[in-house]
């Protein structure tokens, strides 16, 4: 069996089995903790499954692990204890009575499994890859990668911060990263796979794995991501304001302080 083969499966049974405990706990949400790890069991499968390991595949497997377990301790923390998301719950309500747990299934467990699968594609193709030497392109890549997840963790860690104070309560995060972009978290998140697709990259041929992080950059800034939270502060003149002068996703000087 291929690798590329045994992973899907390998993918397929892991996203399978969060389904189950999904619909044990009743919160089909708890997907979101486990997007993260999908990778790192990608990579933990694929970087031991293939005799040819050396610096490139070392180096993407221990990014992924660094991405994987903050991204799961991050999300599991702040939902923890909560009811299911407000997205999932729509969901229900959209399919109505007839076959929900299948709709689920196909609809969240599935499709996550089949992205996963598509943005993972550089983690298979270097661990499985002979050519292990990282090179020039390979360490600007992690360059591009450290830079993803300083916007990812830092943002995140600041809203962390300024949720926690009460007198900011219904406010807008417009501070340290958020004022050079209304995203900076979505955009870590985006910088990190294209930091992963240039290591992965040995060949004209490797090129075709930029559907990876086309992919991630496409789901966070037209569906899953900036649309979602964007549209929550829709009609406010705070949000307005704070969208004139702060890029929506790459960082950039707010327009006011250039």
């Amino acid at each position: 069996m291929g690798i590329y083969v045994s992973t899907a499966l390998v993918i397929l049974i892991y996203f399978t089995l969060i389904f189950i405990l999904a619909q044990v706990m009743k919160n089909n949400s708890i997907v979101d903790s486990f997007w993260g790890p999908s990778f790192l069991v990608v990579a933990l499968w694929t970087y031991f499954a293939t005799p040819e390991t050396g610096p490139r595949s070392t180096a993407v497997t221990v990014l992924i692990a660094i991405y994987a377990i903050r991204l799961f301790t991050h999300i599991t923390l702040r939902n923890w204890n909560k009811p299911e998301d407000y997205r999932y719950v729509a969901m229900r309500e959209k399919w109505g009575t007839k076959s929900p747990v299948l709709k689920a299934y196909l609809n969240v467990f599935l499709l996550q499994g089949v992205i996963s699968y598509m943005v993972a594609l550089p983690i298979i193709a270097v661990n499985s890859s002979d050519f292990q030497k990282l090179g020039i392109i390979g360490f600007f890549g992690i360059l591009i990668w450290v830079l993803g997840f300083l916007f990812e963790s830092v943002g995140d860690s600041q809203l962390k911060s300024f949720k926690a104070d009460a007198k900011n309560k219904g406010k807008l995060m417009t501070e340290g990263l958020w004022s050079y972009t209304r995203h900076p978290n979505y955009f870590g998140e985006a910088a990190m796979w294209w930091g992963i697709f240039i290591i992965s990259v040995s060949g004209f041929s490797d090129i075709l794995l930029i559907i990876s992080p086309l992919i991630m950059t496409y789901l966070l800034i037209y569906v899953s991501g900036v649309p979602l939270l964007e549209k929550r502060y829709e009609g406010r003149a705070d949000f307005k304001e704070y969208s004139a002068k702060t890029n929506k996703f790459f960082p950039w000087f707010p327009k006011n302080k250039i």
